[in-house]
């Protein structure tokens, strides 16, 4: 599993979970929506802890810098 998320993508990922969660503990989310949104939030912040995005696979998108 070659990494294929730069800190860029990953840190707006991780921003975006906490988001999320924030909104769910100040009552802002409920229901269903609170239950996709955190299902979202989760695999963005497990995607970012690892490094790789299985999605940007068939797309071959890699937002990782080229190392030289």
């Amino acid at each position: 599993m070659k990494k294929n998320m730069g800190t860029i993508d990953r840190t707006i990922r991780i921003i975006f979970a906490l988001l999320i969660i924030v909104l769910y503990f100040a009552g802002t989310i409920s229901g269903t929506a609170a239950i996709i949104l955190g299902i979202i939030a989760i695999a963005f912040l497990v995607t970012s802890f690892i490094g790789f995005c299985p999605s940007y696979l068939p797309f071959k998108i890699s937002t990782k810098k080229k190392e030289e």
